[in-house]
């Protein structure tokens, strides 16, 4: 079960949105909240490598060459969506969860670990143990990204998913 184009065109408005609130969060301008490279990718467009049968999504980080600045290496985190993943939690939630809030949550979840990662608050390649730590530290920090919207709708993805699911496995 993968995204459609109704779903494919929701994750490119949520992520737009989850972009400008972290950028309130952060208080950063959109200038330095797009240095922040990441992409977005559904199911179908993953490599083997970045599918995960755990999670929501996938955090890749790959190294990438600016064409304009002398060739200058930049870091690119790939958000791989688990399209099936997703889908199965909502229809599992029957109608309690909705997909544009889930995606929401999920979207500024990824954003906060793109922030944390740019910013060097932690490592990419950190250790099992501090990869736990982070996903509980990214959990809050989420939801105060969130908070300025927080409805019913977000709040029930709060409860059910926050701390009971692994929304995420940071990869290499």
């Amino acid at each position: 079960m993968a995204f459609n184009e109704q779903h494919i065109s929701l994750a490119g408005k949520v992520f737009a949105q989850a972009e400008a609130m972290a950028a309130r969060y952060y208080r950063f301008t959109p200038e330095r909240m797009k240095r922040h490279r990441y992409e977005v990718r559904t199911l179908a467009h993953l490599k083997e490598h970045e599918r995960d049968e755990r999670s929501f999504a996938q955090l890749c980080k790959y190294r990438g060459k600016s064409s304009h600045d002398e060739g200058k290496e930049y870091n690119l985190y790939r958000i791989c969506l688990q399209d099936d993943r997703i889908l199965d939690a909502v229809k599992r939630a029957n109608t309690f969860i909705k997909l544009d809030s889930l995606l929401l949550y999920i979207a500024a979840h990824e954003l906060v670990h793109v922030v944390r990662f740019e910013e060097g608050i932690i490592d990419f390649e950190a250790s099992p143990g501090e990869k736990q730590r982070e996903e509980e530290a990214v959990h809050s920090l989420t939801r105060g990204v969130l908070q300025p919207l927080v409805s019913p709708e977000i709040k029930l993805v709060f409860d059910c998913f926050s701390d009971k699911y692994t929304l995420e496995g940071i990869y290499n």
